[in-house]
């Protein structure tokens, strides 16, 4: 084991072996050789004794400060959750809730208050998140794409259109250049869903303006709205110009391309 150890030690200076002192002459196949010998070594090592086993250097970083923890953000999301689903639908009652959630707070739990819209969305608690949402607006926090997503979607699911429109005319002179496509076809999708064709095609011309290239469901949403209003030259020149020939699907766990038909999803 001695010898094992010898050359543990050996290999942690096998870089020297590329810098040879001008001195002892030598050459770059000694040098190969005398690599291969001792990696062969420590090989041969190894196998007698698996306890012998090179450490990597730590990546691990050390910093002088500390950082923000953020592990406690789940628990306050949920409490969050608990005290807004307990409370009357009143507007006074819900912000002087959530005003007492954030009253002790050195900082605005920004983490927490997307966690917590996160949960709500997925126990599909649209009312929730509109207030919830509309609170953050009026602090001037969370103000991100995702938290208008959701913001769009609780509208769309609460059958509340006409706050929907008022947010999204917002979000366009705001953030004009940066809208995502998500947020466009979010709309589009919002509209398609309470039969507004002339709508849809409002939202999508703002889209060609801003040079936003439309998803598949998108378009074909597009394209219904196109022929209920009885457009169908222009429906065909929106296939032309971005509906894929062709769409993927999962078979025996391979992706196969295949053919896309004229049908449209419902």
């Amino acid at each position: 084991m001695a010898n094992c150890a010898r050359g543990l030690g050996e290999l942690h200076s096998v870089s020297a072996l590329f810098h040879p002192p001008r001195s002892t002459g030598l050459t770059f196949p000694t040098v190969v050789s005398a690599l291969k010998i001792r990696v062969s070594r420590l090989v041969e090592c190894y196998r007698k004794d698996p306890s012998l086993k090179l450490k990597k250097a730590s990546t691990r970083e050390h910093h002088l400060w500390m950082k923000r923890d953020s592990a406690g953000s789940g628990q306050k999301a949920l409490n969050l959750v608990h005290i807004v689903e307990k409370l009357e639908n009143e507007k006074e009652i819900i912000y002087s809730a959530l005003d007492k959630w954030t009253a002790w707070e050195t900082e605005f739990p920004v983490i927490a208050a997307a966690k917590a819209l996160e949960i709500l969305r997925k126990r599909r608690k649209w009312l929730r998140i509109i207030q919830v949402t509309k609170w953050l607006l009026s602090k001037g926090q969370v103000l991100t794409m995702g938290t208008y997503d959701t913001l769009l979607l609780a509208f769309d699911m609460d059958g509340r259109v006409d706050e929907a429109e008022s947010i999204w005319n917002v979000i366009l002179q705001t953030h004009t250049r940066s809208v995502s496509k998500r947020l466009f076809s979010r709309m589009i999708a919002l509209y398609d869903h309470h039969h507004l064709p002339d709508k849809i095609l409002e939202v999508f011309a703002d889209m060609e303006e801003l040079r936003v290239a439309p998803d598949e469901v998108t378009v074909r949403r597009v394209g219904r709205a196109f022929e209920t209003l009885g457009q169908n030259e222009k429906r065909d020149l929106l296939f032309r110009k971005y509906k894929s020939k062709w769409k993927y699907l999962r078979f025996k766990g391979e992706h196969v391309r295949i053919r896309a038909t004229e049908q449209s999803d419902a």
